[in-house]
C-alpha cells in the first residue's frame, strides 16, 4: 500500500506525484552515459570537461589559517550573521580589487554559507504570490526555483551571441516590469563565460530605477578575468548600491568550493532584509572558515594566479576546437567555454539537440561536457580538468583534438 506520506508532499516539489516522475534530467543522463562509456571502454580514460568546480585545492596559506583557527576554543561558537572581522575584510577586498569604496562593513556586508544558499534565501525577502523574477536563460536557476516555490513567476530572457550574451532589457513587456521585483544577473556568466561591460551595468541601474526592481548580481566568477581585463563589480557603477546587491563567492576565485563561504554586499536595506531571513535559516559558517577566508580576501594574487591557469587552458582549448571546426571564442572570464553544438556529422549522424551531441561525445569519444538547449544548442566546456602543469595540460588538449579529429562535423 502507498504510504500516507506520499499525499503530504508540498505542491512546489510535485505534491502527491513527488518521486514518481520518470523523466531523466540532464546531469543524470550525463552520469549514466559516463558509466556506460567507462564500462564499454575501460581502457580509455574519460576526459571530464563538464565539471564546474576547481581542479586544485585551496592555497596553502588559507589551509594553514583554517588549521590554526579550528584549534582555538573561541571559534567554536555560533557565528550567526558573521564575525565583524570578515565583514571588514570583505569591504577592503571590494575596494582593493574592484575599486568599490564606501561600503559600510557593518550595515552593507553579510556573509553567507556559499552563494547558492544566498540565492535561495533572497526570494523570501521579496517574493509574494504573483510577483516576478526576471532571469536570463541559460542561467543558474536557484533564484528562479525559489521564486516559484513562493508562488511567484519567472520571466526568462534568452541570451545569445548576437548580443554578446547580454539580455535585452528593452524587450521586457511593461506588464512584467510592473510585477517584477527581482532581476538576476551573473557575469562573467555561467554557462557562457560572457562578460558584462560597465555600460551595460549602467543600463541595468537605469532600468531598475525606472521600474522599481531589485538587482541581484551573482559575481561568483567576477575575479577570474583574462588578457588584461580588470575585474568588474556591479557595485562599482554609479547608482548600483541604490538598486541592488552583489554576491561574491570564494568557491571559484580561491578554489574553496567545499568550504561554503561567500558574502552579500550592497544596499543597506536589502542586506538587512537578507540578514533577517538568513537569521531564521542558518546559524552562520564556522568562524575558523571565515578567518581562513579573510586570509584569501587579503591575498587577491591567489586568484590572479588561478585566473592565469584558466586563461592558458582556454587558449589551448580554443585553438584545438577551432582547428576541428568549432566556432570557439575565448571568454573574457570564468572557466567556461561555450560553443555552438554541431548539427551532425557530414554524411552521417545528426544531432538535433546539444544534449544529443553531448551524449555522442561521452559514449563515442569519452569526453564529458554539459549541453545547454535553453536558447539554442550549445556545449559548455570547463577548463577545470585535472592536469598538473603546462605539459600535462597540453597533453589533455592534444588528446581531445586527437579523439575529435577524423570526424567532419557539420555546423
Amino acid at each position: 500500500m502507498e504510504s500516507y506520506i506520499q499525499r503530504l508532499f508540498a505542491d512546489r516539489i510535485g505534491g502527491a506525484s513527488f518521486g514518481k516522475d520518470t523523466a531523466i534530467y540532464k546531469f543524470e543522463k550525463i552520469k549514466r552515459a559516463r558509466l556506460a562509456a567507462l564500462a564499454a571502454h575501460p581502457d580509455v580514460p574519460m576526459i571530464d570537461m563538464g565539471v564546474g568546480e576547481p581542479d586544485e585545492r585551496a592555497d596553502d596559506g588559507i589551509v594553514e589559517v583554517l588549521a590554526r583557527e579550528a584549534a582555538k576554543p573561541e571559534n567554536r561558537f555560533y557565528a550567526d550573521n558573521g564575525i565583524p572581522e570578515f565583514k571588514r575584510a570583505a569591504a577592503t577586498y571590494l575596494a582593493d580589487v574592484y575599486g568599490v569604496h564606501g561600503i559600510d562593513p557593518e550595515r552593507e556586508v553579510i556573509h553567507a554559507i556559499g552563494s547558492k544558499p544566498a540565492l535561495a534565501m533572497l526570494p523570501s525577502v521579496f517574493i509574494n504570490p504573483g510577483d516576478v523574477t526576471i532571469m536570463p536563460v541559460p542561467n543558474y536557476p536557484v533564484l528562479g526555483t525559489h521564486t516559484v516555490y513562493l508562488g511567484g513567476d519567472v520571466y526568462t530572457l534568452p541570451i545569445a551571441p548576437d548580443n554578446s550574451f547580454l539580455p535585452d532589457l528593452a524587450t521586457i513587456p511593461q506588464d512584467i516590469c510592473r510585477r517584477a521585483k527581482l532581476l538576476y544577473l551573473n557575469y562573467p556568466n555561467n554557462p557562457t563565460g560572457a562578460s558584462a561591460s560597465r555600460e551595460f551595468f549602467a543600463e541595468v541601474v537605469a532600468f531598475a530605477r525606472r521600474n522599481d526592481i531589485v538587482v541581484v548580481h551573482d559575481a561568483a566568477y567576477a575575479a577570474l578575468t583574462f588578457d588584461g581585463r580588470e575585474p568588474l563589480s556591479f557595485l562599482s557603477v554609479p547608482g548600483a548600491k541604490d538598486v541592488g546587491v552583489e554576491l561574491f563567492s570564494l568557491s571559484k576565485a580561491y578554489n574553496m568550493t567545499g568550504w561554503r563561504i561567500a558574502f552579500v554586499a550592497g544596499n543597506e536595506l536589502l542586506v538587512k532584509g537578507f540578514a533577517t531571513v538568513k537569521d531564521n535559516s542558518d546559524s552562520g559558517q564556522f568562524r575558523a572558515i571565515q578567518k581562513a577566508a579573510m586570509y584569501g580576501l587579503a591575498h587577491p594574487e591567489i586568484t590572479r594566479k588561478i585566473a592565469g591557469k584558466y586563461s592558458r587552458r582556454h587558449d589551448l582549448l580554443v585553438s584545438a576546437l577551432r582547428d576541428i571546426g568549432f566556432d570557439a571564442v575565448k571568454p573574457g572570464g570564468s572557466f567556461f567555454l561555450y560553443t555552438p553544438a554541431p548539427k551532425g556529422i557530414v554524411g552521417g549522424r545528426r544531432f538535433p539537440t546539444a544534449e544529443s551531441f553531448s551524449q555522442y561525445l561521452i559514449t563515442e569519444k569519452q569526453i564529458s561536457t554539459v549541453p545547454w538547449d535553453d536558447a539554442g544548442a550549445f556545449i559548455r566546456w570547463s577548463v577545470t580538468f585535472e592536469a598538473d602543469g603546462l605539459e600535462a595540460e597540453r597533453q589533455v588538449i592534444a588528446e581531445i583534438k586527437r579523439r575529435l579529429s577524423g570526424v567532419a562535423f557539420e555546423f
